[in-house]
Order: C-alpha cells, then sequence, then structure tokens
C-alpha cells in the first residue's frame, strides 16, 4: 500500500466501517489506541505522527453518548499533536432529530452537537442522510452531505418497475420520497401519522393510491420501526401487492426487528452507516464505503462531490 497524504482513524464502534473505507483506498487504518479506566473514562492517544497532515475521524455518533465523547477526544488529540486539517467522518449523525424547538423549553440537540465538534477543532464535516438538510446550517464549517441514494438506486433496478410506487411513512419525508418519484418516473403516495408521544403513533392514513402496485416506502431513519411497519400493514390493507422499505441508518432499537420480521414487508434494505448486530430475515445492508472513500478523496483533491449525487 503506497504512502496517501492523509491518514485515516476510528472509533470503536465505527471500525468496521472504516476497515472497508481503507480497503476501497488502498491505505492502512492508522494506529491509535483507545485506553479504557476502571470508571468507565477513556482516553485516545495516536501511536503515530500526524503533524501537517490531513486527518478523516471516522466515527458514527449513535447512542450511547460514548461515540459522540471519543470522537470528541480524537479531534482534540489530532489538534494538539498538529494535524494540517481534521475531518470528522460521521456516516450517521446522531442526535439530529433534535434540530428545532417543537415545543418550548426543550434542547435543539443537533446544534449543540455541532457547536461540540466545531470547538473541539473540526475543518470539515463529511456525512450522509441528515435528517433535515437544514443541519448542515448549524456549522460554521464546510459540511459535504452524501446521499445513500448512490447505492439504493443500483439495487432498486433489480425490482419490477412497472407497478412500482413510491411512499413516504410521513409527511416529513416527502421532499425525500419525490426525489426518487422523480427519478424513477413513478407515482408517489403519503401516509400521514399523529403520534401521541415520540415512538408512539395514535393513527395513520394514505394520502393516494396503492392497489395493485409494488409499493416502495423511503426513509432515512428506522428506530423502534412502529412507523415503517404500521405503513406497510396499511399498505397492504389498501390493496398493495407487495411492500418493501429502504432507509439509510438502521438505528433498530428493540423491538424493531421483531416487528420487521412479523410485518407485512417483503424486505428492508439499510445501509452500513451502523452496524447492523441483530438478527432478522428480512433485512439487507448495503455498504456505503465506498462512496465514502470517493468523498474523502475528492476532498484531499480539492474535486467537487456533487457528481457523486444521484437523486
Amino acid at each position: 500500500m503506497q504512502d496517501k497524504p492523509f491518514k485515516i482513524f476510528s472509533g470503536t464502534k465505527s471500525r468496521y466501517f472504516a476497515e472497508k473505507v481503507c480497503n476501497s483506498l488502498g491505505c492502512p487504518l492508522g494506529n491509535m489506541i483507545i485506553e479504557h479506566f476502571a470508571d468507565g473514562e477513556f482516553s485516545v492517544s495516536y501511536e503515530e505522527s500526524i503533524r501537517g497532515r490531513q486527518v478523516f475521524l471516522i466515527q458514527s455518533t449513535f447512542p450511547n453518548s460514548d461515540n459522540l465523547m471519543e470522537l470528541l477526544l480524537m479531534i482534540d488529540a489530532a489538534k494538539r499533536a498538529s494535524a494540517k486539517s481534521i475531518i470528522a467522518v460521521i456516516p450517521y449523525f446522531g442526535w439530529a432529530r433534535q434540530d428545532r424547538k417543537d415545543k418550548p423549553r426543550v434542547s435543539i440537540g443537533a446544534k449543540l452537537i455541532a457547536d461540540m465538534l466545531s470547538t473541539a477543532g473540526i475543518s470539515r464535516l463529511i456525512t450522509m442522510d441528515l435528517h433535515a438538510d437544514q443541519i448542515q446550517g448549524f456549522f460554521d464549517v464546510p459540511v459535504d452531505h452524501l446521499y445513500g441514494s448512490g447505492v439504493f438506486v443500483d439495487y432498486m433496478k433489480t425490482f419490477n418497475q412497472e407497478n412500482l410506487v413510491i411512499a413516504t411513512p410521513d409527511v416529513g419525508g416527502t421532499k425525500r420520497a419525490s426525489a426518487y418519484a422523480k427519478f424513477l418516473g413513478c407515482p408517489m403516495v403519503i401516509c400521514y401519522k399523529i403520534r401521541k408521544k415520540a415512538n408512539v403513533i395514535s393513527d395513520m392514513q394514505i394520502i393516494g393510491d396503492v392497489e395493485g402496485m409494488d409499493v416502495l416506502l423511503i426513509d432515512d431513519i428506522v428506530d423502534t420501526a412502529g412507523t415503517m411497519t404500521k405503513a406497510a400493514e396499511l399498505m397492504m390493507q389498501n390493496g398493495a401487492r407487495s411492500v418493501r422499505a429502504i432507509a439509510s441508518h438502521a438505528v433498530m432499537s428493540d423491538p424493531a426487528s421483531e416487528r420487521v420480521e412479523n410485518s407485512s414487508l417483503n424486505e428492508i434494505i439499510f445501509t452500513d452507516s451502523i452496524p447492523y448486530t441483530k438478527s432478522c430475515s428480512k433485512v439487507k445492508v448495503l455498504s456505503v464505503a465506498d462512496m465514502f472513500a470517493n468523498a474523502i478523496l475528492r476532498v484531499c483533491n480539492n474535486e467537487s462531490i456533487s457528481s457523486l449525487y444521484v437523486v
């Protein structure tokens, strides 16, 4: 493997992803030690020189918060080791659902995380499928926002598209679903849901016709899978022929895998932005490591990344 002008390091929970990225780039994963103490604290140290280098730190910030803290310590250590620039590569940007004040006296978690990363010392952020595009504006550094559609569209070409209809499981995902529908040249329907509280849905209705159609549900995050499985059930009750789903981030908190297994879904397709470690015969995982590797090369060479956008 030839020496590159950059170094790639990984946090604990995203090492599987960083190894795929390094494999795609043909470079070794950087040597870094994370030492854990008896009380749960940990420290980060780079075991090789990064002085004057571009440093890419790969870590998704899904809960628990140790993943975020690990990334912050990695950024601080790189800054103190005189790295030329520090690029945080966060395939899944956690806390992104807290992106606005939807009621009085609540925090805006996504803005707080953005401030913490900027204060720690990042020069740039590379991430994928933020819960809301506007989160990019929370950062005072450049944000390269990638989309999972690059791998999803290739997989969609294997579907029978004659009776395909794109669906969004909630009104908030209308823009995302509309982009897919326009790209594929097929109709779109919307599920309108009313929540009692977080992760609990009281009512759901379909806007549009799905009778005799093959439905493809589009979302960015699947957490407890309550919305997705309820939407699939509703589609089948309204005469759909089959229901599939794609989502970028497999949060899949319990009992999500069980719900998907027992649902009307034929299959659900995720990216590997978060490690999916549970067991479900209906789950398929597509890797976005090559896309991130391509983005890293383009950042290093000061090239545009917009050509990576498919939808």
